[in-house]
């Protein structure tokens, strides 16, 4: 066994690779969006992105656009971007500030930042009309320190409940008060589950990664008890080694309050089902993963540092962004050739190692969605 390796637990017999058919067929990927992506609490992006009253940013999550806004009372919230009229989109710009009200630019419905309907022309000639009865509808919206999620049900759980241990065990990266300094959008020929399932080990980082290998050695891992909410572990960094960068120096200052292991480690957490969330010693790093169909996913990488170390005249990200977007391209060129692999006639599933815990645990909550 290498110096670096740590034993693993043999996984069953039973612990083989998906059917092609969980990639592929366009019915199995419609019922999995519904119960496996938007039943649950999935992240949409930084709640700083609507930092003042009646600002707003558009998402769109599955085949729905939705307007995140900030209201009065300082919350953020989230509607479906419909009229409740005549089912008009209401907004089509990315990003904007309600300077009054939300008003739906065909019949002049206006809605304030409540979703409450406070003007329908000419429906005071309707005598059983009523306004209260024709507010916007709405998605549950949360935060966990910083992150904004959404949730469509009607009466989801509290999202502290879906993040469990991960609240308490990333409080120390204050991660509400880093702020983005990059980002880049990248369209992935690939099926969303491929990126998490890529995300979650490191036994190819020695052939796809070698600028990675050289900082922090591919069998450092530690993962954690995988759950439904999330998988993930950390990774250490090797000698002389202080971050994840171009070459391997911090980027910006280290967090403050960060002691022991965490100044000589990389946390990587997929936080089900869609954010992966990769916290160093100075930054943090966030993938967002959009499906946009079977075979596609769209992934909002971005790059984000403490403050005061984003306000010194000296800062430059470019040292941490040029160093991940080189291995996030290599990941998802991997990944669109698994894609295309999954897609033969000769494709069987194959048997995970014991390296490969959190993808089996993946995969068993993938089957019990079905």
């Amino acid at each position: 066994m290498s110096a670096h390796e740590k034993p693993r637990a043999p996984l069953p017999a039973e612990a083989m690779s998906l059917p092609a058919r969980y990639y592929l067929d366009e019915d199995h990927y419609a019922r999995e969006l519904e119960r496996l992506f938007l039943a649950r609490w999935f992240y949409i992006g930084r709640a700083d992105e609507v930092p003042n009253r009646g600002d707003y940013v558009l998402r769109e999550a599955a085949d729905e656009s939705l307007i995140v806004t900030r209201g009065d009372d300082g919350r953020v919230r989230a509607f479906f971007n419909v009229c409740r009229h005549r089912g008009t989109r209401l907004c089509e710009q990315p990003s904007g500030t309600f300077t009054g009200a939300i008003r739906c630019p065909y019949h002049a419905w206006a809605y304030d930042l409540s979703g409450r309907l406070l003007g329908a022309p000419s429906m005071d000639q309707s005598p059983h009309f009523r306004a209260e009865d024709y507010p916007l509808v709405e998605a549950r919206a949360d935060v966990w320190d910083g992150h904004l999620f959404l949730n469509f049900a009607a009466a989801p759980p509290p999202l502290g409940d879906q993040l469990g241990a991960l609240v308490a065990k990333f409080r120390p990266w204050k991660m509400e008060e880093l702020r983005l300094a990059h980002r880049i959008v990248y369209d992935v020929a690939a099926n969303w589950k491929l990126v998490i399932q890529n995300y979650s080990e490191c036994l190819h980082c020695p052939g796809v990664h070698p600028a990675l290998q050289r900082l922090s050695h591919f069998l450092s891992g530690e993962n954690s008890a995988p759950t439904d909410a999330y998988l993930g572990g950390s990774m250490d960094l090797r000698d002389g080694v202080e971050t994840l960068s171009r070459d391997g120096r911090l980027v910006g200052a280290c967090v403050p309050g960060l002691a022991g292991d965490d100044l000589r480690r990389v946390h990587y957490y997929a936080v089900l089902p869609n954010l992966l969330l990769s916290l160093h010693p100075d930054y943090m790093m966030t993938h967002r993963l959009r499906p946009q169909g079977v075979g596609r996913t769209e992934i909002v990488c971005e790059w984000h540092f403490r403050p005061e170390a984003a306000d010194a005249p000296e800062f430059d990200p470019q040292g941490a962004v040029e160093f991940w977007d080189l291995t996030n391209r290599q990941d998802w060129h991997v990944c669109e050739q698994m894609q295309l692999g999954l897609a033969s006639r000769a494709y069987r599933p194959g048997p995970y190692s014991p390296r490969e815990d959190l993808l089996f645990a993946f995969d068993r909550l993938v089957r019990g969605a079905e």
